[in-house]
């Protein structure tokens, strides 16, 4: 499938006063991700850590990332083009591939006029390397650089996005996002392997950005933009493959705040990975997936072996909001005996199962923000506390000098039981690590593994991970205007 640039979760279904099972939860709704045969894989827990080896690491060259004002167009013609902010030399945000076991050695050069660093956001990375500025390096100020250096433990899709405590939003509302691909040894066989990255840009009634700072947006839903880009053009996006190809579709949502769902209609769809991490293969309920900021997918679809237009990719916002089109053209496709879609093989470094009896456990609750008035739709109200503390976890918000919430041991398994408490749903990222989603009405678990989580308004989740990772972790908020006034805490493996 020819493209320039990368993302996708499930639909509702709701118990007194939590997830039910086999929900990923997402808007204001658990949204079922699988259907009940993948409830199979959601056993009950039974400790048995898998002993896999760290890929060996293989020499990489160092490369260079430039982050630079740029222009380009976010409407179609005849609108005029916008001041942004871009990644790279390219006119779509650059998409890093590499295999499992190369390092990465980028040096990022900050030609922008804010401090900046970039968050590898799901990888399970050094410390160091993590990309939060203020916590795990200093921010790159303007007219320098970092190099940022790590193996990957794992294959996957992963976003790259700004992270600097307090000065967030605004770079990535500028436009600077990208995606790292880490191959499987082995992938999955396929005829395209294509990258669809989604972002949306706050403008005004002259096609400029909209500027950055607002306590209206922080306190409330974020900065929702008016405009929507897949892979940095205006959407809707042509996608074109040959008849009876096999395709993976690789989706990530890159925008500052906006969590929609998205719909297939006309090709049929299974995800084969969700944040990065194998799943066994299904097909989403409905074809609707749940699509919040960090959220990843991996898709793998057949293509119709007859030319023609072939489906839409629809985000689901009022009327619907085609994002993009596949259109079927050229020599079909010899099958040469390949079979019908797989599952990825299982990640062999995570644990088959984790030890919820001996857990470390914490309550966190998620407070702030302003409280909509739910009889007046589309009215704001306003916010009047301190502005760069509008949101907490745990009574506090986050700040780069205070104390990690808690400290554990090199190992130890962590439930945390989060609710939220504020007007809005809340999206959450746990760095540095991946959890499995407990079911709320007993002690199993969903059937994959994930590293960003929504929690509908006056709800709860359930997340157990194992604190494998030595350094200072954050969880925090994937709406970025939130991360910057507060809402994120932080704890420490020893």
């Amino acid at each position: 499938m020819r493209t320039p640039a990368p993302e996708a979760r499930p639909e509702p279904s709701r118990e007194a006063d939590g997830l039910s099972r086999r929900a990923l939860i997402a808007g204001s709704a658990a949204l079922t991700l699988a259907p009940a045969a993948a409830a199979a894989q959601a056993r009950k827990p039974a400790a048995k850590p898998a002993e896999a080896p760290a890929p060996e690491a293989k020499p990489a060259d160092e490369k260079a990332l430039k982050a630079a004002p740029a222009k380009t167009r976010l409407k179609p013609e005849p609108a005029p083009e916008t001041a942004i902010w871009r990644l790279g030399d390219g006119t779509a945000p650059p998409v890093l591939r590499i295999k499992l076991g190369e390092a990465v050695r980028l040096r990022v050069e900050n030609n922008t006029e804010k401090p900046l660093s970039l968050h590898w956001h799901g990888v399970r990375n050094r410390n160091a390397m993590d990309g939060v500025g203020g916590v795990t390096q200093e921010p790159i100020p303007p007219g320098k650089d970092f190099l940022y250096e790590f193996t990957p433990p794992d294959a996957g899709t992963y976003l790259i996005r700004p992270l600097v405590v307090g000065g967030a939003s605004e770079p990535a509302g500028r436009g600077l996002a990208g995606l790292l691909v880490v191959e499987e040894t082995t992938p999955p066989p396929v005829d395209q392997d294509v990258t669809l990255l989604l972002q949306d840009w706050r403008l005004d009634e002259s096609d400029a950005l909209l500027p950055f700072g607002q306590v209206a947006f922080a306190a409330a839903a974020g900065r929702l933009g008016n405009a929507v880009t897949l892979n940095g053009q205006p959407i809707p996006l042509a996608l074109e493959g040959r008849p009876g190809g096999r395709v993976r579709l690789r989706l990530a949502n890159a925008c500052n705040a906006r969590a929609i769902r998205i719909r297939f209609h006309g090709v049929k769809v299974y995800v084969a990975a969700v944040d990065g991490q194998p799943a066994d293969t299904f097909e989403p309920l409905k074809a609707t997936l749940p699509f919040a900021p960090g959220t990843r997918y991996d898709l793998l679809l057949d293509l119709p072996k007859e030319a023609g237009s072939a489906g839409t990719i629809t985000a689901l916002v009022g009327q619907g909001l085609p994002l993009a089109t596949f259109n079927v053209s050229g020599e079909p496709v010899a099958p040469s005996g390949r079979g019908p879609i797989a599952s990825i093989p299982e990640n062999k470094r995570l644990p088959d199962a984790i030890r919820l009896q001996s857990a470390f456990r914490r309550d966190l609750v998620v407070t702030g923000g302003v409280k909509p008035d739910r009889t007046k739709p589309g009215a704001e109200t306003p916010y009047t506390g301190d502005p760069q503390k509008i949101w907490q976890i745990g009574g506090a918000s986050g700040a780069a000098g205070a104390a990690p919430l808690f400290t554990v041991k090199r190992g130890q398994v962590v439930v945390l039981t989060i609710r939220n408490d504020t007007g809005f749903p809340q999206i959450l990222h746990l760095h540095g690590h991946v959890f499995r989603l407990l079911h709320l009405l007993d002690d199993g678990w969903e059937p994959y593994w994930l590293d960003t989580v929504q929690i509908p308004e006056g709800r709860h989740a359930q997340i157990a991970f194992v604190a494998d990772n030595p350094g200072r972790w954050l969880l925090s908020s994937t709406v970025l205007e939130r991360f910057d006034t507060g809402l994120w805490t932080s704890f420490e493996v020893s």
